[in-house]
Formats: C-alpha cells, structure tokens, sequence
C-alpha cells in the first residue's frame, strides 16, 4: 500500500478554500474511486487521468486507487482537479516526491495527450494558496493558458507548464518550470465608445459627468432611439482607469465566474444583460456552488439594465440590498457566500408603452405609472440622477463634442478633490455617492441658502429625507467639479433638479 498526497483548491463564490489530495493505490480490484464531494467534471475525470498518464509514457497502476478530495464535507467543482489527482497518484509510485508534492499547489485540466488546458477560478486559487494562513505552501503550478492572470500576483513562486510531463519532471527535480509572466506582446485594451461620437445632449452628456464624478447611480427615461444605450455604454470612458488591486480584484470575480478567458480585466466592466434575467442571473446563486450574479461582474464598473419595464418587480428589487452593502450575502447548504458587489447602477427605460415621442403618446397618466410601476419606489428611492433623454439635441446638433478624455480629466480632478477631504475627514470613502448620508449632514453640510432649500422642498413633500441625502451628495459633487470649497444653493438647486423623476412626485 502507497499513500500519496499534494494540494488544490475549489473555488466558493468569488474566493477559494484549500483542498488537500490523497491517492492511495492498494490491493483490490483495478480501478478508481474518488470519493469528497466531488460534482460531475471531478467524476468523469477518471478516464481522462488515466489516458493521460497512459499517452504520457508514465505508469498506470494496475490495482486499486482511492482518491480522496478533503474537506470531504465541502462540496467541489471543476475540471482543474485533473492535475493534482494524476500527480497524488504518480506520487503514490515514488516516494521521492512527497516533499514537493506536499508543498505546491495544482491545477489544470488534462487533455487526453497529456496536455495541460486553462483552467477556470485559476487566480481566486492562488489568492487563497500563497495569500492564505496555509505555510506549508511553498509554490503553485498552473497552465501555460493561465498566465496572464497568474502575472498579476507578480510573484517567482507561481509556475506555468504545458503538460503533464513537464510538471512531472519538475517534481521529481530533472527539469525546471518557468514562473509565470505577463504576454511577451502587450494586450490591447478593448476600445470603449467614445462621447466624441454623440452630438449634442448636452444635459444628458453633463448628467453623466456628474455620476461618474460622484459614483452616483442613474436612471434615464426616453423613448426609443433617444440615445439612452449610447450614453450608458459611453460613462465607462470617462471612469478612472482601474488601479492593480482593482485589476486583481475584478479579473478574480471573472475568473471565478468563469467568463475571463483566461485573460486580465484591464478596464471596467459594462455588463449588460438582457431584460429576460432572473433574480440568480442578477444577484448570483444556483444550484450546488452559487456563481457571481451580474452585480458582482459589474464590481467596479457599471451595470447596465436597459428596457427596465421589461424587468420583473421582484428582480428589480434585489437590487436594494447590494447598491446599500456593495456585497451580495447568500447561503447554500448551511454556508454563506459573499460576493463583492460595487458597481455603478444605470437603469434605462422608455416612458410608456406606446413608445412614442414626446408630443405623439396616447397614453393617458394611469398607463404610464403602470408601465413603471415595476420600479418600486424604495429602488427609485436609492437612484441620485435622473436624465430624461429627447434625442432632438443629437440631429440639431454640429459633431463637435468633447471626446470622452476630456470629460474623464474633470471626472478625475473631481474624484481627486473628494477624496483629499474625505481622507482629512478619517473617511476611507473616495467618492461622494459612497459617504455615509449621516457624515454628510452632521459635519459637510452644503451653505445655509442651500440647506434651506433643501428642507424647504423637504417639507413641500418634493423629496424624502433620503432624497435630501442624494441632493446633498449630488451637490457636493456639483462643488467638486466647479472646484468650490462647499456647495452653494446654486449646486443644491441643480442637485434637486437633477433628482426630479418623472416616475413619481416625490423622490
């Protein structure tokens, strides 16, 4: 009897957890059994292992093999288990790499020649590996497909190999793995659409300056072809580019939600889904291991929910939790998941349901507030700006708009100039739309003109003490780009303006 073991990791959520790997090989009946909780990939992985090793010159033990994938009451997912349960195995036949086998965690799906294959959650892996309290962790081993993402980390410890065999060599000491480095070519970072292109709008254009400014969440009412999808895939241009740890953080999410590819996130995410969603494709969830929902996706970028009527109440409303904890909390099994979740939110909608311009609808007052009234008033209660969008600027218009770089180096100085006073402050806030409402009220409240005008529209019932919140937010971000120590009633005026919905008399 021959008992061999060597370490991986399953990904829960957008984090991971240690897995240790044993392989016994014994007497019995030929074959292999893997038993921990394993879903249907670790399963079938059993003919793949052994037409591996079996194409890769290695021996096969010919008896009994029992794998054992531990915590065995954690439940554990994915191909890239291939890799630890062939080497425990080919382990169990030579004692001379235990040691190294016991210190290096692996991953990576095998292909039938022995080939390594990318493998998905590669980098929330890592982070739990060589970031976690585990020290007898000295190295890991991932696929040649993985090592963008790898690089990130920018660590000597993390290995790239191609197959089985290197690997193989590696651990036995006959051969040296290279560790894992950025493409030898830079990536080209996907071109996002330019404000240069959108004439006019003026008010739609400046609307979105200030959210991007603020972190605000928007929403836009028009009727179709007024620009509201042009104007929300623009506002990732005029963000600030991500810093690393916000490059890790997002690539990790992707990579455990398995849409990276294998590559690095290098802008922030737009995610747009369709307005069939559900509330586990919005939030995250499922079955068996949840998965990140698109909130979490869109985790320092914009989420984008066009054709919001279309959305039902009850997906819409799952909304609030997240845009208040910028986390997403769920349990499965007895365990609870979290999901990072702060994103931008911008909702998009057409105001009635005949869909035609201003000046041309039919619709009389009750249908309108029925085609909204999946947007329920504690959301619409958590939005800082609406714009309504004509589109009549766009034709009148001459195309000389200012490109997306100008309006994201005000976007900057603004972000720069809250940040340096929250910091004063004791404030780990960079942005205004992110400042407890209770900081703002009790020590950076706007001047007295303003404050009065927004109590006096307080107690007229036009906006809700929350409202007042948004305003005062709204306002300070005004301040910021007109570069202006403290928000005036001019700012405060705006703000109100820019918080009027025409989805309900008082927001």
């Amino acid at each position: 009897m021959a008992l061999a073991s060597t370490i991986s990791a399953t990904v829960e959520g957008v984090a991971a957890r240690l897995v240790t790997v044993e392989a016994n090989v014994g007497a019995g009946l030929p074959g292999m059994h893997i038993v921990g909780l394993g879903d249907a990939a670790v399963k079938e992985s059993r003919e793949r292992i052994r037409t591996a090793i079996s194409n890769s010159a290695l021996p096969w033990p010919r008896t009994k093999i029992m794998v054992s994938l531990s915590p065995a009451h954690v439940p554990k997912a994915g191909s890239h288990f291939d890799l630890p349960i062939a080497l425990a195995v080919l382990g169990s036949l030579d004692p001379r790499v235990e040691r190294r086998l016991r210190a290096t965690m692996f991953c990576g799906e095998l292909a039938l020649d022995g080939a390594l294959r990318r493998a998905e959650g590669v980098l929330p892996m890592l982070l739990a590996t060589l970031n976690g309290p585990e020290p007898a962790v000295e190295a890991a081993v991932v696929p040649r497909a993985n090592a963008a993402e790898a690089a990130l980390l920018g660590r000597k410890d993390i290995l790239v190999a191609d197959s089985l065999a290197d690997v193989c060599r590696w651990v036995t000491g006959e051969a040296d793995l290279e560790p894992a480095a950025a493409p030898a070519e830079p990536v080209r970072k996907p071109v996002a659409p330019d404000f240069r292109d959108l004439a006019g709008m003026s008010q739609e254009r400046e609307a979105l300056e200030v959210a991007a400014a603020g972190g605000h969440h928007v929403m836009m009412i028009g009727p179709p072809g007024s620009g509201k999808s042009m104007l929300a895939e623009r506002l990732p241009s005029i963000l600030p580019a991500m810093e690393i740890a916000e490059t890790v953080e997002v690539t990790a999410i992707h990579s455990a939600a398995g849409i990276s590819g294998g590559a690095v996130v290098q802008t922030r995410p737009f995610v747009a889904p369709h307005p069939s969603l559900t509330r586990v494709a919005l939030i995250g969830g499922g079955s068996g291991i949840p998965t990140p929902g698109a909130v979490s996706q869109a985790h320092r970028g914009v989420l984008f929910l066009d054709e919001a009527s279309e959305i039902h109440a009850h997906v819409l409303d799952a909304l609030r939790i997240p845009l208040e904890k910028r986390e997403v909390r769920l349990t499965r099994a007895q365990r609870e998941v979290v999901y990072p979740a702060d994103f931008q939110l911008v909702l998009a909608a057409n105001p009635c349901a005949c869909q035609r311009v201003k000046g041309q609808c039919t619709c009389k007052s009750p249908q309108r507030a029925r085609h909204l009234s999946n947007v329920s008033g504690p959301l619409r209660d958590r939005l800082d700006v609406f714009i309504t969008t004509s589109g009549e600027s766009a034709v009148l218009s001459p195309m000389d708009a200012e490109p997306s770089s100008v309006i994201a180096e005000r976007v900057a100085a603004a972000r720069e100039r809250a940040a340096t006073r929250w910091a004063r402050a004791g404030i780990a806030e960079s942005v205004n739309g992110r400042v407890p409402a209770t900081v703002i009220r009790r020590d950076f409240p706007a001047r007295e003109s303003a404050m009065a005008l927004l109590e006096s529209r307080l107690s007229d019932g036009a906006i809700t003490q929350r409202g007042v919140d948004k305003c005062l937010k709204v306002a300070w971000t005004l301040a910021d780009l007109d570069q202006a120590e403290q928000p005036d009633i001019d700012h405060a005026y705006r703000a109100v303006e820019m918080r009027e919905s025409p989805l309900q008399e008082a927001v």
